[in-house]
């Protein structure tokens, strides 16, 4: 308990203090929520997307496994590559803010040169891995909201556990302790008022 000088005015100090406490543990519960509901919303979009690359990497390997089929593996190893990769582009969000990231949609894929020997199944192969692709970056993007917002759930929790276990309790401790002291000051005073005022002889105060 923090040691003070047992004055009205501190007194007052110390009961606004108390309020701001409140008010700011109130917030921080509040925001407590928010956090958790958010979080538990994108751990659902995590299970969804973890399950979408899951598919997304069963399909490429599909896909790789009838080009390699077709092509033999010399071949497709040589097979022209598109000028620039189809990279997924990010979206930004704020969300308490913290940055909330995706993949957006899925890139357009670039025009594709031309190969000596086309097939369907190279052309499937390509789309199936520029989508196994998206399907990681969006993953990626995911993971990263879920860690941030774990992170600041921690933080605001240990705040609000600070205010409420230790903060909160030290001050009604020692608005307790000076408003006690106060009344016995008082009642000192008028005890030492009545015996003066009986020492000297007058009527003692009602």
């Amino acid at each position: 308990m923090r040691e003070v000088t047992p004055t009205r005015s501190g007194a007052l100090e110390l009961a606004e203090e108390r309020k701001l406490m409140r008010q700011g543990y109130e917030f921080l519960d509040e925001k407590r929520m928010l956090l958790a509901t958010e979080m538990l919303q994108q751990l659902k979009v995590y299970r969804a997307r973890s399950d979408a690359l899951m598919a997304a990497t069963e399909a490429a390997a599909s896909a790789l496994a009838a080009a390699v089929e077709r092509h033999g593996l010399d071949q497709l190893l040589v097979y022209p590559k598109p000028p620039a990769p189809a990279v997924p582009g990010a979206t930004r969000t704020l969300f308490l803010g913290l940055v909330m990231l995706s993949a957006g949609e899925p890139p357009q894929a670039p025009p594709q040169p031309a190969a000596v020997d086309p097939s369907p199944e190279a052309r499937a192969c390509r789309a199936a891995f520029e989508r196994l692709l998206w399907a990681s970056a969006d993953l990626a993007a995911r993971t990263g909201n879920l860690n941030r917002l774990a992170r600041e759930y921690r933080r605001t929790e240990r705040r609000a556990r600070a205010l409420e276990k230790v903060l909160l309790p030290e001050v009604e401790a020692t608005i307790k302790t000076i408003n006690e002291q106060l009344d016995m000051m008082e009642r000192e005073e008028a005890l030492r008022t009545r015996y003066a005022l009986a020492s000297a002889g007058g009527p003692p105060p009602a």
